[in-house]
């Protein structure tokens, strides 16, 4: 219960005190201000007593270069179970509730699964009542934000912290020193409430900002030379002002590195001071902590370690080494060879040179350590760490920790079986499953409360919220036409509130009655949001030649950011575009598909995608995707997946049913068998309708704008380059197979009970892709720690 009088006044004083006016005069990004500051009151005295009520114990750690949070503000209310309170109250001051939630900026801390896996773990971490703290960069321009100029990725600055973040609090007494090679520089903590369901515990997010010990130099100044007097502050604030920065050239890699070490270190740092404080020893460190390295962009933690207790404490180095492997994990995220993280050895020397030196003993150490174990020396060239001047931090990563893991049964089998077999055999122990999971409480709870009411309504109970499993219990309605029937209702009333928020912010009208296709995820070649383009022309095309083709009205709805430096991706955004262009402009196609390439792509827009989705792309290459967490978060509001047997896709289709999903395309063995033969040329002629599309890419149908990137596109697939072969992700022959699987959705979705039938089924069967569950395992097989109530 809140006490409304006390909230009304404090909304007041804030509203006075930080814009000069009365609460009901501000406007709405005011308002959320001071409506999130006195709930601040509130949260901080139960935020303490939840930190107290976990001392003396072992505790968790996630240090990520990534936390795509999403907005905070309904996600918390419900937590707290006050968000019905907050509502009435705010309705009898006249104001409007969604509109204070719409002035909320959407951080974008992360670009993809990896920063919202770890938003998921820190919320289900909270509601189980473990421990678990994140740790991360505060970036000021997040990574950035998108908008399209001539159907172009056009990047602009995300200034997410433009009115500061009413949800975090500066810690100036904690703050460290972080030394590199050219000066040292401050990492600030700014802590963020992790409010669990229910409330009962608080965990903290502590993100770093980097700051200058001497942020002015008057003398500088006094002389006239300004640039030089905000030089430090420049150089030390530029290490959290942007993710993932560009680093196509040296500046950036430098950039990139500095940010992975700033935050490892800082954070490093603050849990050895507080332990040493406790306890003042470092040899039981191990036993009160456990550190997950969310991927290699934090793998710089194990020398940083290694370093803080041999150089700066005096430790014995191999007493040193066993507490280091005892307190980290890490998990791998994915087996392309290109986000195998590879830091050549120069810039480690240049910037890290200390740490670089404790990397070199750990390399020595692993060589003689394989040596003892009876290995060749040729053997021996395949584990090195460093090798042709690059340090490879996936094997610094598996070599420091003591548990390994993947993220989807399918993705740790092929790191066992093929990519990291050679460590395997070495330390078969280490390397676990862990399949990835969301929160239901934001994917479900807050974006889709029609559909939760319903939920909580049939099962006769909330306890779905904190047990997805209690789901299947739906699975006794899947016959029964009434609930089937206010099953689809619930899915019209999100697709027309999608068809409105559109229309608004991409000025383009949809028909909310036709079939809502959805790809939403990073532009990547091996995610084929290619593949999906060549099979919306070739559905065009045969629409111009047949005008009464038997189909149901299709919107495609594509969304997703290319990395800033990947051209190509850049190009395939582009290409979609020409697409829609020409397609939403032809009036004779009446209407019958629509294009949607969403601007800015992120976790509040996801909210609206993900619930009013009626069939879901998965269509990777197969053996190319960990896990992907998209496919779960459309399973959970009841919609079949199109896709490959890649990542979770096969969990998903092995809960809820290959005939209730629509599979296609080649499968990891397949392309084990066919990959030294394969010629897409083969394809690309005797497939019906394929050279077609393909072909306009360069036949003039649409316009790169002289760039030359269709053209590099096209080579991609009937070429090659330098560096893969020709068309490496295998769309010429997965495009038939995909396009019957498309024919199969359009026939399924006219039966519409039948169609509710396989949404439902999906639904009821998605409780085994819940975060808790994940979480559940990380604590007890990886991080050993105890939930307290």
């Amino acid at each position: 219960m809140i006490n409304k009088e006390k909230m009304m006044e404090r909304m007041e004083a804030y509203a006075l005190t930080s814009f000069g006016k009365e609460f009901i005069d501000c406007d709405d990004k005011e308002k959320y201000f001071a409506l999130v500051k006195t709930l601040m009151e509130e949260i901080v005295p139960k935020w303490n007593n939840s930190i107290k009520k976990h001392e003396d114990k072992k505790k968790a750690y996630y240090l990520s270069a990534e936390y795509l949070m999403g907005r905070a503000l309904s996600n918390n209310l419900i937590n707290m179970n006050i968000q019905p309170e907050i509502k009435k109250l705010l309705e009898e001051l006249g104001v409007d509730y969604n509109s204070i939630e719409e002035a909320e900026e959407d951080a974008g801390l992360g670009n993809g699964g990896l920063g919202r896996l770890a938003a998921c773990f820190l919320d289900s971490a909270a509601t189980l009542n473990y421990p678990l703290m994140g740790y991360g960069i505060r970036y000021e321009y997040g990574i950035f934000r998108q908008k399209f100029k001539d159907g172009f990725q056009v990047e602009e600055g995300d200034n997410w912290l433009e009115s500061e973040d009413p949800w975090s609090i500066r810690k100036d007494e904690e703050k460290v020193i972080v030394s590199f090679s050219d000066g040292d520089v401050l990492a600030v903590p700014y802590d963020t409430p992790i409010i669990g369901y229910g409330g009962d515990t608080i965990n903290t997010l502590r993100l770093w900002q980097g700051e200058a010990i001497n942020p002015f130099d008057l003398n500088e100044f006094n002389k006239q030379n300004y640039d030089l007097a905000l030089k430090e502050k420049n150089k030390a604030e530029i290490i959290s002002k942007v993710l993932y920065p560009n680093d196509t050239k040296d500046e950036g890699k430098i950039l990139r590195l500095k940010q992975q070490y700033f935050f490892v270190s800082a954070s490093l740092q603050d849990l050895v001071r507080k332990h040493l404080n406790k306890y003042n020893t470092l040899e039981n460190f191990h036993k009160f902590h456990g550190i997950q390295l969310n991927d290699t962009h934090p793998a710089v933690a194990i020398p940083e370690l290694m370093r803080i207790f041999t150089k700066v404490h005096n430790m014995d180095w191999d007493k040193s080494w066993d507490i280091v492997v005892n307190t980290f994990a890490y998990t791998n995220h994915t087996i392309l060879q290109e986000a195998l993280e590879v830091w050549p050895v120069r810039l480690y020397k240049s910037i890290l040179p200390e740490v670089y030196e404790i990397i070199e003993k750990i390399n020595n150490n692993l060589i003689d350590e394989l040596k003892r174990r009876g290995i060749s020396c040729e053997e021996i060239e395949k584990y090195k760490i460093i090798e042709d001047d690059n340090i490879k931090m996936a094997y610094l990563s598996i070599y420091g920790t003591h548990s390994t893991n993947g993220v989807a049964k399918v993705h740790t089998d092929i790191l066992i079986n093929r990519e990291l077999n050679d460590w395997y055999k070495l330390y078969p122990e280490r390397f676990n499953n862990k399949t990835n999971g969301i929160t239901q409480r934001r994917w479900l709870l807050v974006a889709n409360p029609e559909l939760s009411q319903f939920i909580t309504e049939l099962l006769g109970s909330k306890d779905w919220i904190t047990n997805l499993e209690e789901l299947k219990k739906l699975e006794k309605y899947k016959d029964d036409e009434e609930v089937l029937k206010k099953f689809l209702d619930i899915k019209q009333i999100k697709k027309n509130q999608l068809a409105e928020y559109i229309k608004v912010h991409e000025n383009i009208e949809i028909d909310p009655y036709s079939i809502f296709d959805i790809q939403i995820k990073r532009i990547h070649e091996y995610k084929r949001q290619l593949l999906n383009a060549f099979h919306i022309l070739d559905l065009y095309y045969r629409l111009k030649e047949n005008p009464n083709l038997d189909m149901v009205n299709r919107t495609f709805i594509l969304g997703g950011k290319a990395a800033p430096g990947y051209d190509r991706a850049k190009g395939i955004i582009k290409y979609i575009n020409e697409i829609k262009e020409l397609i939403n402009n032809d009036k004779e196609i009446d209407g019958k598909i629509k294009v949607v390439f969403v601007t800015n792509y992120g976790v509040s827009y996801g909210e609206k995608l993900f619930v009013a989705a009626d069939i879901s792309e998965q269509i990777s290459t197969a053996g190319k995707e960990a896990s992907g967490t998209g496919n779960m978060k459309f399973m959970l509001n009841g919609t079949p997946t199109i896709g490959t047997l890649d990542g979770a896709n096969i969990e998903i289709v092995e809960e809820a049913g290959e005939e209730n999903n629509f599979i296609f395309g080649l499968k990891v063995e397949d392309i084990e068998k066919i990959k030294s033969t394969y010629d897409p040329m083969e394809y690309y002629e005797k497939t019906e309708g394929l050279k077609r599309v393909v072909d306009s890419l360069v036949d003039g149908t649409f316009s790169d704008g002289g760039t030359g990137i269709f053209k590099e596109l096209y080579d991609s697939i009937l070429k090659g380059a330098s560096w893969h072969r020709p068309d490496a992700y295998y769309l010429m022959k997965d495009f038939d197979s995909y396009r019957k699987a498309q024919q199969k959705v359009n026939d399924a979705y006219k039966d519409r009970m039948s169609w509710a039938k396989k949404c439902w089924i999906n639904m009821a069967n998605a409780g085994r892709f819940s975060s808790d569950r994940t979480i559940e395992q990380y604590a007890k097989e990886i991080w050993d720690i105890k939930k307290i109530n």
